[in-house]
């Protein structure tokens, strides 16, 4: 199977799952809806974002559409790199990871350019980002003593996230701690000697 084909693959599986699964949660809850999935610390969140990954936001109208036109760009960046990755042979761990960065990058463009439209509350580019996996593994209070937070209430990990953005963390973090094996472009294979010259030879 060519390196090409599985990094497509890749791709069309995260952002097909990415899409089933925020197609469910916007047309099966209300913003705001809980299902609790593993206890209390694996829960599905319906909520929508305007921003960044992780529900960051970025200044206003004019930064959501400076945002999804900056993502659109990003892509098309990115996926020129998948294809320098592939045609320079660097190892296939680092097209792994460049097309989860590319398949999470799309996944979170398609919200933000159409969701609007398709469900009628905003202008082309001007889609929410839906997410809803929320893991509130740790929750306690800062001890009094502690500068600044003493006292506040703390929940590890608070961010509500998708799929996109899941691939997206895992595909930099692959990135960041194989970096030195991902960045060693591979030896071209020899080139195989044609048996019926070899026979010429040989007479």
């Amino acid at each position: 199977m060519k390196r090409s084909f599985k990094a497509i693959l890749i791709i069309a599986l995260v952002v097909l799952a990415d899409q089933l699964l925020k197609t469910w949660v916007k047309n099966n809850m209300f913003i705001g809806q809980e299902y609790n999935i593993i206890g209390n610390w694996f829960i599905i969140h319906f909520t929508e974002n305007n921003g960044m990954a992780f529900g960051m936001e970025f200044a206003g109208a004019f930064g959501k559409l400076f945002l999804t036109l900056f993502r659109i760009a990003a892509v098309a960046g990115i996926g020129y790199g998948i294809h320098y990755v592939i045609k320079q042979r660097y190892t296939f761990g680092l097209t792994v990871s460049v097309s989860l960065i590319f398949a999470g990058a799309l996944g979170n463009i398609l919200d933000s350019v159409f969701y609007g439209v398709i469900y009628n509350y905003a202008p082309l580019l001007h889609g929410r980002v839906v997410d809803m996996f929320y893991f509130p593994i740790l929750q306690g209070y800062f001890p009094s003593w502690l500068p600044i937070w003493g006292g506040e209430e703390y929940i590890f990990f608070r961010p509500v996230f998708n799929i996109a953005d899941a691939a997206i963390s895992v595909g930099v973090i692959m990135i960041l701690l194989f970096q030195k094996r991902y960045f060693r472009v591979l030896e071209k294979p020899p080139v195989e000697e044609d048996d019926t010259q070899s026979e010429v030879v040989e007479a």
